[in-house]
């Protein structure tokens, strides 16, 4: 037996589409219509919709919707961790990008774990939705293969690729890596360290970059790499530092994979007294909030974690829209910023 709708608000307790309609005195597919802001629906009904939905105090359900559309309006963002400004910048870019278009951003945070990253896209993909963003190329099998079989259109973060059927925004790590050890060369520095923290992916590109430069120029040597996989902050770049300036033969510049790492040796110099660049040089990568306000400002690299975050998020409209994609992979570059560092 169909209960009236007043009946069955009283056993839910939620406002429903039907008691929208009775009491705008219009059919429920008008209110449909109307809330989603479709054009065709004349602007009276709309206004006379809304003031009824205002005063009942409705909500749409969204999963209701995307079950009876077979449209989700949301969109799942899967990023390393939340405490790095990088991965902030980018889903601000993501959120502004997104929500005018009507999808939400679910996010879920893999803390570089690989498992965890698996576990998370099984989660979301029983939600059904209507999109993926996920960081980097690197991932399990299964997580692969989750993505393939989803259906989901999805979009990679923070690296580039031309293997068929990924779409992909980001830059090249690896010659990021490259450009800002051939800047330290060309400043004369001859024996610099590599210091780098967590070892995700992007930070082994890195790493491969350095190495490239310094066997092109003759100089590289595996006592120079300085590698920690605890996560990356001040403290423990102040801790790298003091160990990398025990090191003999003395190195003559510090590369830290990510700001954070070098903002900390900066602080640990001034506290040891050891002069910036006069002594050595010090460079890092991101070019993360407060590092043109170190002593001296730090030399770093400027990755558009913004604008990989708008690109990725409309590339990912047009995909879910079924629009064609021109440009599956795009890499946006990177800007090295010399400072007094170096």
């Amino acid at each position: 037996m169909n209960l009236p709708a007043a009946k069955r608000r009283r056993a839910t307790g939620r406002v429903t589409l039907n008691d929208v309609a009775l009491a705008a005195n219009v059919s429920p597919i008008t209110v449909s219509r109307a809330l989603r802001g479709e054009r065709a629906v004349d602007p009276d009904l709309v206004a006379r919709v809304r003031e009824a939905a205002d005063k009942l105090g409705y909500m749409p359900d969204p999963a209701a919707r995307a079950l009876a559309s077979r449209h989700s309006t949301h969109v799942a963002v899967l990023i390393p961790l939340l405490s790095n400004a990088l991965f902030v910048d980018l889903l601000e870019a993501v959120q502004r990008t997104l929500r005018p278009a009507g999808y939400q951003v679910l996010i879920g945070v893999t803390h570089y774990d690989e498992a965890e990253e698996e576990q998370l896209l099984r989660e979301q993909l029983l939600h059904r939705p209507a999109g993926v963003l996920v960081t980097g190329l690197e991932r399990r099998a299964g997580t692969r293969a989750l993505i393939a079989s989803s259906g989901v259109p999805c979009v990679h973060l923070m690296e580039t690729t031309q293997a068929p059927g990924l779409h992909c925004v980001g830059f090249s790590q690896h010659a990021a890596g490259m450009a800002m050890t051939r800047h330290l060369l060309d400043r004369g520095r001859r024996r610099i360290a590599f210091a780098a923290a967590q070892l995700d992916a992007r930070t082994l590109q890195r790493l491969a970059g350095w190495r490239d430069a310094l066997t092109e120029a003759g100089l590289y040597e595996p006592t120079l790499e300085w590698l920690n996989p605890a996560p990356s902050s001040i403290a423990l770049g102040s801790r790298m530092f003091e160990q990398i300036i025990g090191q003999r033969p003395a190195v003559d510049a510090i590369f830290f994979c990510n700001d954070d790492l070098a903002q900390g040796a900066l602080l640990a110099a001034l506290r040891l007294g050891v002069k910036v660049p006069e002594q050595l040089a010090v460079a890092g990568f991101n070019d993360l909030t407060g590092s043109d306000q170190m002593l001296p400002p730090l030399t770093s690299v400027r990755t558009p974690r913004g604008e990989i975050g708008g690109a990725a998020a409309t590339m990912l409209l047009a995909l879910m829209r079924g629009q064609p994609v021109a440009q599956p992979a795009i890499d946006l570059g990177f800007t090295l910023v010399p400072r007094a560092s170096t």
